[in-house]
Protein backbone atom coordinates (compact mmCIF):
# COMPACT_ATOMS: atom_id res chain seq x y z
CA UNK A 1 0.00 0.00 0.00
CA UNK A 2 3.01 2.32 0.18
CA UNK A 3 2.73 2.88 -3.55
CA UNK A 4 -0.87 4.04 -3.12
CA UNK A 5 0.13 6.53 -0.43
CA UNK A 6 2.93 7.94 -2.60
CA UNK A 7 0.93 8.19 -5.80
CA UNK A 8 -2.09 9.97 -4.31
CA UNK A 9 -0.43 13.27 -3.31
CA UNK A 10 1.91 13.12 -6.33
CA UNK A 11 -0.88 12.84 -8.88
CA UNK A 12 -3.01 15.52 -7.25
CA UNK A 13 -0.15 17.99 -7.60
CA UNK A 14 0.53 18.69 -3.92
CA UNK A 15 3.44 21.06 -3.50
CA UNK A 16 6.54 20.14 -1.57
CA UNK A 17 5.85 22.69 1.13
CA UNK A 18 2.59 20.98 2.10
CA UNK A 19 0.19 23.25 0.21
CA UNK A 20 -2.72 21.27 -1.22
CA UNK A 21 -3.78 23.69 -3.96
CA UNK A 22 -3.07 22.04 -7.32
CA UNK A 23 -1.35 24.03 -10.00
CA UNK A 24 -3.58 24.62 -13.03
CA UNK A 25 -1.96 24.47 -16.45
CA UNK A 26 -4.10 25.83 -19.25
CA UNK A 27 -3.57 25.06 -22.93
CA UNK A 28 -1.22 28.01 -23.31
CA UNK A 29 1.01 26.85 -20.45
CA UNK A 30 0.10 29.56 -17.93
CA UNK A 31 -0.52 28.63 -14.30
CA UNK A 32 -2.94 29.62 -11.62
CA UNK A 33 -4.01 28.30 -8.26
CA UNK A 34 -6.68 25.63 -8.39
CA UNK A 35 -10.21 26.54 -7.39
CA UNK A 36 -11.73 23.87 -5.16
CA UNK A 37 -15.21 24.94 -6.21
CA UNK A 38 -14.55 23.66 -9.76
CA UNK A 39 -13.94 20.07 -8.65
CA UNK A 40 -16.56 17.52 -9.61
CA UNK A 41 -15.73 14.00 -8.47
CA UNK A 42 -16.57 11.20 -10.85
CA UNK A 43 -16.42 7.44 -11.00
CA UNK A 44 -13.78 5.78 -13.19
CA UNK A 45 -12.23 8.17 -15.71
CA UNK A 46 -12.41 11.93 -15.42
CA UNK A 47 -16.14 12.75 -15.78
CA UNK A 48 -17.04 14.84 -18.80
CA UNK A 49 -20.20 16.67 -19.78
CA UNK A 50 -21.07 16.44 -23.51
CA UNK A 51 -21.25 19.78 -25.25
CA UNK A 52 -24.72 20.84 -26.34
CA UNK A 53 -23.93 20.84 -30.06
CA UNK A 54 -21.41 17.97 -30.17
CA UNK A 55 -21.77 14.74 -28.17
CA UNK A 56 -18.20 13.73 -29.14
CA UNK A 57 -16.73 16.74 -27.33
CA UNK A 58 -16.58 16.75 -23.54
CA UNK A 59 -16.17 19.56 -21.05
CA UNK A 60 -14.29 18.83 -17.81
CA UNK A 61 -13.71 20.98 -14.71
CA UNK A 62 -10.61 23.15 -14.59
CA UNK A 63 -8.80 21.10 -11.95
CA UNK A 64 -9.42 17.85 -13.84
CA UNK A 65 -8.22 19.45 -17.05
CA UNK A 66 -5.00 20.54 -15.37
CA UNK A 67 -4.30 17.09 -13.95
CA UNK A 68 -5.14 15.42 -17.25
CA UNK A 69 -2.67 17.56 -19.20
CA UNK A 70 0.01 17.84 -16.49
CA UNK A 71 3.43 16.23 -16.22
CA UNK A 72 2.25 13.04 -14.50
CA UNK A 73 0.24 11.64 -17.47
CA UNK A 74 2.43 13.21 -20.17
CA UNK A 75 5.89 12.43 -18.70
CA UNK A 76 5.81 10.03 -15.73
CA UNK A 77 3.22 7.61 -17.14
CA UNK A 78 4.91 7.10 -20.55
CA UNK A 79 8.24 6.68 -18.77
CA UNK A 80 6.82 3.79 -16.73
CA UNK A 81 5.22 2.29 -19.83
CA UNK A 82 8.51 2.68 -21.70
CA UNK A 83 10.34 0.82 -18.94
CA UNK A 84 7.80 -2.00 -19.07
CA UNK A 85 8.20 -2.19 -22.85
CA UNK A 86 12.00 -1.93 -22.92
CA UNK A 87 12.54 -4.63 -20.30
CA UNK A 88 9.44 -6.78 -20.62
CA UNK A 89 9.49 -7.29 -24.38
CA UNK A 90 12.98 -8.85 -24.77
CA UNK A 91 12.93 -10.59 -21.37
CA UNK A 92 9.58 -12.30 -21.93
CA UNK A 93 10.23 -12.97 -25.61
CA UNK A 94 13.48 -14.78 -24.83
CA UNK A 95 11.90 -16.63 -21.90
CA UNK A 96 8.98 -17.81 -24.03
CA UNK A 97 11.34 -19.03 -26.74
CA UNK A 98 13.45 -21.00 -24.25
CA UNK A 99 10.40 -22.49 -22.52
CA UNK A 100 8.90 -23.51 -25.86
CA UNK A 101 12.07 -24.98 -27.40
CA UNK A 102 14.56 -25.90 -24.67
CA UNK A 103 12.51 -27.09 -21.68
CA UNK A 104 10.52 -30.33 -21.50
CA UNK A 105 6.78 -29.70 -21.79
CA UNK A 106 5.77 -30.38 -18.18
CA UNK A 107 2.57 -28.99 -16.61
CA UNK A 108 4.54 -26.25 -14.83
CA UNK A 109 6.19 -25.34 -18.13
CA UNK A 110 2.78 -24.93 -19.78
CA UNK A 111 1.70 -22.49 -17.08
CA UNK A 112 4.92 -20.47 -17.32
CA UNK A 113 4.74 -20.35 -21.12
CA UNK A 114 1.27 -18.83 -20.91
CA UNK A 115 2.45 -16.36 -18.26
CA UNK A 116 5.35 -15.28 -20.48
CA UNK A 117 2.97 -14.96 -23.45
CA UNK A 118 0.57 -12.76 -21.44
CA UNK A 119 3.41 -10.48 -20.31
CA UNK A 120 4.79 -10.34 -23.87
CA UNK A 121 1.39 -9.38 -25.32
CA UNK A 122 1.00 -6.74 -22.62
CA UNK A 123 4.32 -5.18 -23.68
CA UNK A 124 3.20 -5.19 -27.32
CA UNK A 125 0.06 -3.23 -26.38
CA UNK A 126 2.08 -0.38 -24.85
CA UNK A 127 3.59 1.52 -27.87
CA UNK A 128 0.29 3.21 -28.92
CA UNK A 129 -0.33 4.17 -25.29
CA UNK A 130 3.18 5.61 -24.95
CA UNK A 131 2.74 7.68 -28.13
CA UNK A 132 -0.62 8.94 -26.89
CA UNK A 133 0.78 10.22 -23.60
CA UNK A 134 3.95 11.68 -25.13
CA UNK A 135 1.81 13.59 -27.65
CA UNK A 136 0.16 15.40 -24.73
CA UNK A 137 -2.96 13.20 -24.56
CA UNK A 138 -3.68 13.20 -28.31
CA UNK A 139 -4.77 9.78 -29.60
CA UNK A 140 -3.62 9.42 -33.23
CA UNK A 141 -5.17 6.10 -34.33
CA UNK A 142 -8.95 6.47 -34.23
CA UNK A 143 -11.81 5.02 -32.22
CA UNK A 144 -11.43 1.33 -33.16
CA UNK A 145 -7.73 1.29 -32.27
CA UNK A 146 -8.45 3.00 -28.94
CA UNK A 147 -11.00 0.34 -28.01
CA UNK A 148 -8.74 -2.53 -29.06
CA UNK A 149 -5.63 -1.15 -27.36
CA UNK A 150 -7.47 -0.41 -24.11
CA UNK A 151 -9.05 -3.87 -24.10
CA UNK A 152 -5.66 -5.45 -24.86
CA UNK A 153 -3.94 -3.47 -22.09
CA UNK A 154 -6.42 -4.53 -19.42
CA UNK A 155 -7.03 -8.02 -20.82
CA UNK A 156 -3.38 -9.03 -20.93
CA UNK A 157 -2.66 -7.42 -17.56
CA UNK A 158 -5.46 -9.31 -15.81
CA UNK A 159 -4.71 -12.54 -17.66
CA UNK A 160 -1.22 -12.23 -16.15
CA UNK A 161 -2.73 -11.90 -12.66
CA UNK A 162 -4.99 -14.90 -13.22
CA UNK A 163 -2.08 -16.97 -14.54
CA UNK A 164 0.01 -15.98 -11.52
CA UNK A 165 -2.78 -17.39 -9.36
CA UNK A 166 -2.73 -20.59 -11.43
CA UNK A 167 1.04 -20.90 -10.96
CA UNK A 168 0.60 -20.37 -7.21
CA UNK A 169 -1.90 -23.25 -7.12
CA UNK A 170 0.55 -25.49 -8.96
CA UNK A 171 3.33 -24.54 -6.49
CA UNK A 172 0.98 -25.22 -3.56
CA UNK A 173 0.10 -28.71 -4.81
CA UNK A 174 3.75 -29.54 -5.52
CA UNK A 175 5.08 -28.38 -2.14
CA UNK A 176 2.26 -28.88 0.36
CA UNK A 177 0.68 -32.03 -1.15
CA UNK A 178 3.46 -33.61 -3.25
CA UNK A 179 2.19 -37.20 -3.01
CA UNK A 180 -1.56 -36.68 -3.21
CA UNK A 181 -1.22 -34.24 -6.13
CA UNK A 182 0.79 -36.53 -8.42
CA UNK A 183 -2.29 -37.63 -10.34
CA UNK A 184 -3.87 -34.17 -10.26
CA UNK A 185 -0.85 -32.15 -11.46
CA UNK A 186 -0.97 -33.18 -15.09
CA UNK A 187 -1.22 -31.58 -18.50
CA UNK A 188 -5.00 -31.57 -18.31
CA UNK A 189 -5.08 -29.40 -15.17
CA UNK A 190 -2.42 -27.02 -16.49
CA UNK A 191 -4.18 -26.56 -19.84
CA UNK A 192 -7.53 -26.16 -18.10
CA UNK A 193 -6.16 -23.45 -15.79
CA UNK A 194 -4.60 -21.59 -18.72
CA UNK A 195 -7.77 -21.72 -20.83
CA UNK A 196 -9.84 -20.56 -17.87
CA UNK A 197 -7.50 -17.63 -17.19
CA UNK A 198 -7.59 -16.45 -20.82
CA UNK A 199 -11.37 -16.80 -21.08
CA UNK A 200 -12.03 -14.93 -17.83
CA UNK A 201 -9.62 -12.15 -18.82
CA UNK A 202 -11.25 -11.86 -22.26
CA UNK A 203 -14.74 -11.68 -20.72
CA UNK A 204 -13.61 -8.98 -18.27
CA UNK A 205 -11.96 -6.91 -21.02
CA UNK A 206 -14.77 -7.31 -23.56
CA UNK A 207 -16.82 -4.30 -22.31
CA UNK A 208 -13.82 -2.09 -23.11
CA UNK A 209 -14.15 -2.99 -26.79
CA UNK A 210 -17.89 -2.35 -27.01
CA UNK A 211 -18.25 1.30 -25.94
CA UNK A 212 -17.03 4.58 -27.43
CA UNK A 213 -13.89 5.83 -25.71
CA UNK A 214 -12.40 8.59 -27.86
CA UNK A 215 -13.68 12.11 -27.19
CA UNK A 216 -12.36 15.55 -28.01
CA UNK A 217 -11.54 17.82 -25.10
CA UNK A 218 -13.47 21.05 -25.42
CA UNK A 219 -11.61 24.19 -26.52
CA UNK A 220 -8.53 22.17 -27.57
CA UNK A 221 -7.13 19.78 -30.16
CA UNK A 222 -6.76 16.94 -27.63
CA UNK A 223 -8.41 13.68 -28.68
CA UNK A 224 -8.58 11.57 -25.52
CA UNK A 225 -8.60 7.78 -25.40
CA UNK A 226 -10.50 6.42 -22.40
CA UNK A 227 -9.29 9.13 -20.01
CA UNK A 228 -12.47 11.25 -20.13
CA UNK A 229 -15.84 9.57 -20.48
CA UNK A 230 -19.40 10.92 -20.32
CA UNK A 231 -20.74 11.06 -16.77
CA UNK A 232 -23.89 9.12 -17.66
CA UNK A 233 -21.96 6.27 -19.28
CA UNK A 234 -19.64 6.04 -16.28
CA UNK A 235 -22.49 5.43 -13.86
CA UNK A 236 -24.53 3.05 -16.04
CA UNK A 237 -21.88 1.16 -18.03
CA UNK A 238 -18.34 1.59 -16.72
CA UNK A 239 -19.07 1.24 -13.00
CA UNK A 240 -20.20 -2.43 -13.14
CA UNK A 241 -17.61 -3.24 -15.82
CA UNK A 242 -14.65 -2.00 -13.80
CA UNK A 243 -15.99 -3.28 -10.49
CA UNK A 244 -16.08 -6.80 -12.00
CA UNK A 245 -12.62 -6.23 -13.48
CA UNK A 246 -11.11 -5.30 -10.12
CA UNK A 247 -12.87 -7.99 -8.08
CA UNK A 248 -12.61 -10.99 -10.41
CA UNK A 249 -9.45 -9.98 -12.24
CA UNK A 250 -7.35 -8.84 -9.29
CA UNK A 251 -8.64 -9.22 -5.74
CA UNK A 252 -9.87 -12.80 -5.95
CA UNK A 253 -6.67 -14.00 -7.72
CA UNK A 254 -4.55 -12.10 -5.17
CA UNK A 255 -6.53 -13.71 -2.35
CA UNK A 256 -5.90 -17.12 -3.91
CA UNK A 257 -2.19 -16.30 -4.11
CA UNK A 258 -2.12 -15.18 -0.48
CA UNK A 259 -3.73 -18.44 0.67
CA UNK A 260 -1.73 -20.83 -1.50
CA UNK A 261 1.63 -19.09 -1.14
CA UNK A 262 0.98 -18.65 2.58
CA UNK A 263 0.63 -22.41 2.96
CA UNK A 264 3.65 -22.92 0.69
CA UNK A 265 5.76 -20.56 2.80
CA UNK A 266 4.81 -22.39 6.00
CA UNK A 267 5.78 -25.74 4.47
CA UNK A 268 9.10 -24.41 3.18
CA UNK A 269 9.89 -22.73 6.50
CA UNK A 270 9.25 -26.00 8.32
CA UNK A 271 11.71 -27.76 6.00
CA UNK A 272 14.69 -25.83 7.37
CA UNK A 273 17.62 -24.18 5.62
CA UNK A 274 17.50 -26.59 2.68
CA UNK A 275 14.71 -24.56 1.05
CA UNK A 276 15.68 -21.09 2.26
CA UNK A 277 16.31 -19.88 -1.30
CA UNK A 278 12.90 -21.08 -2.48
CA UNK A 279 11.35 -19.52 0.62
CA UNK A 280 12.78 -16.10 -0.23
CA UNK A 281 11.73 -16.36 -3.88
CA UNK A 282 8.19 -17.35 -2.98
CA UNK A 283 7.91 -14.40 -0.61
CA UNK A 284 9.26 -12.10 -3.35
CA UNK A 285 6.72 -13.38 -5.89
CA UNK A 286 3.85 -12.75 -3.49
CA UNK A 287 5.09 -9.33 -2.42
CA UNK A 288 5.67 -8.09 -5.98
CA UNK A 289 2.18 -9.13 -7.09
CA UNK A 290 0.50 -7.39 -4.15
CA UNK A 291 2.60 -4.20 -4.36
CA UNK A 292 2.25 -3.78 -8.14
CA UNK A 293 -1.38 -4.78 -8.67
CA UNK A 294 -3.21 -3.81 -5.48
CA UNK A 295 -2.82 0.03 -5.54
CA UNK A 296 -4.45 0.61 -8.94
CA UNK A 297 -7.35 -1.68 -8.16
CA UNK A 298 -7.90 -0.16 -4.72
CA UNK A 299 -8.11 3.25 -6.41
CA UNK A 300 -10.50 1.76 -8.94
CA UNK A 301 -12.93 0.57 -6.26
CA UNK A 302 -12.62 3.79 -4.28
CA UNK A 303 -13.98 5.62 -7.31
CA UNK A 304 -17.15 3.59 -7.16
CA UNK A 305 -17.57 3.41 -3.38
CA UNK A 306 -18.91 6.97 -3.28
CA UNK A 307 -18.88 8.81 -6.61
CA UNK A 308 -21.10 11.64 -5.38
CA UNK A 309 -20.13 15.23 -4.59
CA UNK A 310 -17.45 15.82 -1.97
CA UNK A 311 -16.28 12.21 -2.27
CA UNK A 312 -12.96 11.35 -3.95
CA UNK A 313 -12.55 14.29 -6.30
CA UNK A 314 -9.99 13.84 -9.07
CA UNK A 315 -8.86 10.43 -7.91
CA UNK A 316 -8.39 9.27 -11.50
CA UNK A 317 -5.22 11.36 -11.60
CA UNK A 318 -3.65 8.97 -9.09
CA UNK A 319 -5.02 5.96 -10.93
CA UNK A 320 -3.12 6.74 -14.16
CA UNK A 321 0.41 6.31 -12.70
CA UNK A 322 -0.72 3.38 -10.55
CA UNK A 323 -2.01 1.61 -13.68
CA UNK A 324 1.33 2.22 -15.40
CA UNK A 325 3.07 0.87 -12.29
CA UNK A 326 1.03 -2.34 -12.60
CA UNK A 327 2.50 -3.02 -16.04
CA UNK A 328 5.97 -3.22 -14.48
CA UNK A 329 5.01 -6.66 -13.19
CA UNK A 330 5.64 -7.89 -16.74
CA UNK A 331 9.29 -6.89 -16.17
CA UNK A 332 9.49 -8.56 -12.77
CA UNK A 333 7.98 -11.93 -13.74
CA UNK A 334 10.80 -13.11 -16.04
CA UNK A 335 13.48 -12.50 -13.44
CA UNK A 336 11.73 -14.12 -10.47
CA UNK A 337 10.27 -17.03 -12.42
CA UNK A 338 12.89 -17.79 -15.09
CA UNK A 339 16.23 -16.00 -15.02
CA UNK A 340 16.71 -16.50 -11.28
CA UNK A 341 17.47 -20.14 -12.09
CA UNK A 342 21.05 -20.96 -13.04
CA UNK A 343 19.78 -23.86 -15.13
CA UNK A 344 17.41 -21.60 -17.08
CA UNK A 345 20.23 -19.14 -17.73
CA UNK A 346 22.33 -22.06 -18.94
CA UNK A 347 19.58 -23.03 -21.39
CA UNK A 348 19.42 -19.43 -22.62
CA UNK A 349 23.17 -19.45 -23.27
CA UNK A 350 22.91 -22.88 -24.87
CA UNK A 351 20.17 -21.73 -27.22
CA UNK A 352 21.93 -18.51 -28.16
CA UNK A 353 25.37 -20.08 -28.59
CA UNK A 354 24.02 -22.71 -30.97
CA UNK A 355 23.13 -19.88 -33.33
CA UNK A 356 26.65 -18.42 -33.31
CA UNK A 357 29.39 -20.10 -35.48
CA UNK A 358 32.10 -21.59 -33.32
CA UNK A 359 30.17 -20.96 -30.14
CA UNK A 360 29.97 -24.63 -29.20
CA UNK A 361 33.77 -24.85 -29.06
CA UNK A 362 33.99 -21.69 -26.97
CA UNK A 363 31.32 -23.00 -24.63
CA UNK A 364 33.17 -26.27 -24.12
CA UNK A 365 36.37 -24.38 -23.27
CA UNK A 366 34.47 -22.41 -20.64
CA UNK A 367 33.17 -25.59 -19.09
CA UNK A 368 29.58 -25.12 -20.14
CA UNK A 369 27.63 -28.27 -20.74
CA UNK A 370 24.02 -28.96 -21.61
CA UNK A 371 21.84 -29.14 -18.53
CA UNK A 372 19.06 -31.62 -18.26
CA UNK A 373 15.99 -31.53 -16.06
CA UNK A 374 13.09 -29.16 -15.67
CA UNK A 375 13.66 -27.22 -12.49
CA UNK A 376 14.77 -24.20 -14.52
CA UNK A 377 11.11 -23.31 -14.94
CA UNK A 378 10.22 -23.72 -11.29
CA UNK A 379 10.79 -21.68 -8.17
CA UNK A 380 10.69 -24.63 -5.83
Amino acid sequence: MWALLLLWPLALGFSLDGSQAPIIYDDEGSTEAGDDSTRRPGPRSFPGQPCANDSNTLEVPGSSRALLLGWVPTRLVPTLYGLALGVGLPANGLALWVLATRVPRLPSTVLLMNLAAADLLLALALPPRIAYHLRGQRWPLGEAACRLDTAALYGHMYSSVLLLAAVSLDRYLAVVHPLRSRALRGQRLAIGLCISAWLVAAALALPLALQQQTFRLSRSDHVLCHDVLPTGAQASYWRPAFTCLAVFGCFLPLLAMLLTYGATLRTLAASGQRYSHALRLTALVLASAVVLFAPSNVLLLLHYSNPGPDAWGDLYAAYLPSLALSTLNSCVDPFIYYYVSAEFRSKVREGLLHRVPGAATAASREGCSPVTGTRSSSLV
